[in-house]
C-alpha cells in the first residue's frame, strides 16, 4: 500500500473515532442533561468560571451542543472530504486536531487535570500531524 493510502486510512480512522465519541458524548448529555446519570453533574461547578453560565451551564444540553458542532459535525465532514478525495481533505484533518487540542485546551482551564483530557489532546496532536503527513504527501 503507498504512503498516501495509509496516511488516507488513519486520517479515516481519527475522523472516526473523535466524530463517532464526539457524537455519543453529546447524546449523552441530550438523554440526561443533569449529568447524574453519567455522573457527570460533579462536573457542573467547574462551568461557573465561564461567562453567562446562568444561561448555558445549568445543565449538559449546551455543552453537548458545542461539543457536537465543534468535535462532530466537523469530523464527519472531514471524513466525508478524505473519502470523495477532496482537495481540501487534509487540510481538514489538521483542522480538526487543532479544533480538539483547542476544545481539551478550554477543558484544561475550566477542570482539574486528568487523564482523559491529556488522552484526547495527544489524539489532537496526533490528528493534526496525521493530517500534516497527508498534505505533505499529496505534493
Amino acid at each position: 500500500m503507498n504512503e498516501n493510502k495509509k496516511i488516507a486510512r488513519i486520517s479515516i480512522f481519527w475522523s472516526l473515532f473523535i466524530g463517532i465519541g464526539a457524537l455519543c458524548g453529546s447524546v449523552m448529555m441530550f438523554i440526561e442533561p443533569t449529568g447524574k446519570i453519567w455522573e457527570m453533574y460533579l462536573l457542573l461547578p467547574y462551568f461557573q468560571k465561564l461567562p453567562w453560565t446562568d444561561i448555558f451551564f445549568q445543565n449538559f444540553i449546551f455543552p453537548g451542543i458545542a461539543l457536537l458542532l465543534a468535535n462532530g459535525v466537523t469530523n464527519f465532514i472531514s471524513l466525508i472530504l478524505i473519502c470523495s478525495k477532496h482537495r481540501y481533505a487534509a487540510f481538514s484533518v489538521m483542522a480538526c486536531g487543532i479544533i480538539l487540542m483547542l476544545w481539551i485546551t478550554v477543558q484544561f482551564v475550566i477542570f482539574p487535570l486528568n487523564f482523559m483530557s491529556t488522552l484526547y489532546f495527544i489524539f489532537g496532536a496526533l490528528q493534526t500531524w496525521t493530517g500534516y503527513k497527508y498534505w505533505k504527501n499529496e505534493k
